[in-house]
């Protein structure tokens, strides 16, 4: 006897019941992770997506695409001045809305997909123009990711490292500051197909505890660069980042030790001009010292053809160093000029000859008959003393010279040797001048306006 089979709409009912029940069993969630793998399917499968066509503009018209530019600048680890060039690790953000990647949020639960391969959508052809290296990071994964959104947006984000070219101008060197420039282009798309604008609000962040050496980081100011060439106008973005150089390593390291140097090669005005040997090796160690000073600043930066401040000051000082050096020079030929004035000097007293007696010898010998008169003004003041009444005109006078008075001749009078001389006068002059170099310099360099280190 045949059996009579179930209907089929039978069949149905019961799947539906089975099928409810497991999903009350398993508490009715839902793999969502199923879901993206689904959405993902529908969006970029074969034949749906293709990549290497750029999205609509905005609004859905064929104007250029639009991608906002956003930077986290996460250290900076180098400024080199030598070749000009700094190092910079940073997150490089980029967002930009591809219609063709619309899906459902399934009632906002789904908040975007996530993809860790950039080849499979359009991506913007950004190159960082005045980049000389650079390189990702794959530790412990690529440090990349890219998220899509339900209305199509796209948020690209990778973390990079670059070093950068930074043309530095060193004329106020140490005193200066320096513009380092972060410039980002568009390789292949012209402005009729791809605009990078800065996110509003915020476009460039610092990390909060960055940290230089011997800058520090005043302000950054973002900007727009588009460049012009033979193949159309490229967008452009740049961020310009301050940096102020820090000065107290330089006054430690370079400016306190040459004070010191010129001011020790000044000791040799307070030895005896007899001391030779003590003066001449402290005058030529003291400049050997601020010559190889000088060399090793100069080591340390690139060969300009311009004057930096420094070169000024080692330059100064350099010349103040040698100066005493030939200062002593001086004093030590004054010195032996007035050995032989003295030995010349006994050698006419041991003969009888009255030095005196050659100044009026000389003055016989000028022309006292000629009618011309010379009016001269007396070096010495004269004083006349007539003794006895005023009506005989046989009274007798006295004539009393009495010398004029001069702080400089009463001072220099002390020290009889002009080689003695020459020395107070160097105690004087040598740390005034100094003391004036050091008010010109630092009134020059250190109250500069920023329009002239430009």
């Amino acid at each position: 006897m045949d059996i009579p089979r179930p209907p089929c709409a039978l069949l149905v009912l019961l799947l539906l019941f089975f099928t409810h029940v497991t999903e009350c069993m398993s508490g009715g969630k839902i793999n969502f992770r199923e879901k993206e793998k689904q959405i993902l399917d529908q969006i970029l499968g074969p034949g749906r997506y293709d990549a290497r066509i750029r999205p609509s503009g905005i609004n859905g018209t064929d104007g250029p695409a639009v991608v906002s530019v956003n930077i986290f600048v996460r250290s900076i680890s180098k400024i080199d001045d030598v070749t000009m060039e700094y190092s910079v690790q940073l997150t490089f953000r980029e967002q930009w809305l591809d219609e063709r990647l619309k899906f459902n949020n399934l009632g906002g639960r789904l908040k975007y997909l996530t993809l860790t391969e950039a080849n499979r959508v359009w991506m913007p052809d950004l190159f960082f123009s005045n980049e000389k290296e650079g390189h990702f990071h794959n530790i412990i994964m690529p440090n990349v990711y890219i998220r899509i959104f339900p209305n199509g947006n796209v948020l690209y984000s990778i973390r990079i490292s670059l070093t950068l070219s930074c043309p530095m101008n060193l004329k106020l060197y140490p005193l200066d500051k320096q513009t380092c420039s972060l410039r980002m282009a568009s390789y292949g798309w012209t402005t009729d197909d791809l605009v990078f604008l800065w996110k509003e609000g915020d476009p460039v962040q610092v990390v909060k505890n960055l940290h230089l050496p011997r800058f520090t980081l005043e302000k950054f100011l973002t900007d727009y660069c588009n460049s012009k060439t033979n193949t159309g106008e490229y967008s452009c973005l740049k961020v310009d980042l301050l940096f102020k150089r820090e000065f107290s390593y330089y006054l430690i390291q370079i400016y306190i030790p040459c004070c010191m140097l010129v001011i020790v090669s000044w000791v040799s005005f307070w030895l005896d001009q007899g001391a030779v040997p003590a003066r001449v090796s402290l005058g030529v160690t003291t400049l050997l010292t601020m010559a190889t000073q000088s060399s090793g600043i100069n080591a340390s930066l690139p060969p300009v053809s311009y004057t930096k401040a420094i070169d000024v000051w080692t330059g100064v000082c350099l010349t103040f160093v040698f100066g005493a050096l030939l200062e002593f020079a001086l004093v030590n030929y004054a010195s032996r000029s007035d050995m032989h004035r003295e030995n010349m000097k006994k050698n006419k007293k041991d003969l009888g000859i009255d030095p005196q007696a050659n100044i009026d010898a000389a003055s016989d010998m000028m022309d006292t008959d000629s009618n011309t008169t010379f009016a001269m003004k007396p070096l010495m003041r004269t004083t006349t003393v007539c003794h006895g009444n005023d009506h005989q005109m046989s009274g007798r006078c006295e004539v009393h010279i009495t010398p004029q008075k001069n702080c400089c001749r009463l001072w220099m009078s002390k020290f009889p040797t002009r080689s003695k001389r020459i020395d107070v006068i160097s105690r004087i002059t040598f740390p005034l001048v100094f003391a004036l170099f050091n008010l010109a310099y630092w009134s020059t360099y250190l109250f500069r306006d920023e329009d002239e280190e430009k």
